[in-house]
């Protein structure tokens, strides 16, 4: 498993060189302490992960907690969490990159927050990809006091025949993903 970076880009294949086809990726977090403890009126911290699919710098697709996979059917949302409670990843895409439809060249992974939270009321939250036997390939931390409602994780684009993972890490003004789209193209 690698730590990634900001800008780091990590080939999305096996130890042998043969392209890996089907991915996950996990989203997890934590309400940031005494944010939402009783009394204090403040709610859960609703993030969603969004994977958002452009063809030459244009949406193509989305795939997110309203729209849960797209029409070729290469990524699926597998539910919605709405208060980061629990062990483990809150919120999985699956990707099948053998079935992305051959016009779509980029996959940007995206976190929101439903209700307009900043990331700095949010703990222990990462992103990571996983290869289809679950075994972590990479990761991204994205709490660093974030204050910003959303963030743009990573991106997935075609490198000749097979894909790379480029770590993006950069906060972005997003609450509902699709009203947003004019402020991730430039993480293309």
């Amino acid at each position: 498993m690698i730590e990634l970076t900001r800008g780091q880009e990590l080939a999305l294949e096996t130890d042998d060189g043969q392209p890996l086809v089907r991915l996950q990726m996990g989203l997890g977090w934590d309400k940031e302490r005494g944010a939402g403890f009783i009394g204090t009126g403040k709610p859960d911290v609703d993030l969603d992960a969004t994977a958002i699919q452009f063809a030459d710098g244009r949406l193509f697709d989305i795939a997110f907690y309203n729209h849960l996979e797209t029409r070729d059917g290469s990524v699926v949302h597998l539910g919605d969490n709405i208060s980061g409670r629990g062990e483990g990843d809150d919120e999985r895409l699956t990707v099948d990159l053998g079935r992305v439809y051959a016009k779509v060249d980029t996959i940007l992974f995206l976190v929101s927050s439903y209700q307009g939270h900043t990331l700095d009321w949010i703990d222990n939250a990462y992103c990571r990809l996983l290869d289809e036997r679950d075994v972590e390939l990479a990761r991204l931390t994205l709490t660093d006091g974030t204050p910003r409602t959303g963030l743009a994780m990573a991106k997935l684009f075609r490198d000749g025949d097979g894909w790379r993972l480029r770590a993006i890490g950069e906060g972005v003004a997003v609450t509902v993903p699709t009203e947003s789209l004019d402020r991730l193209t430039r993480f293309l």
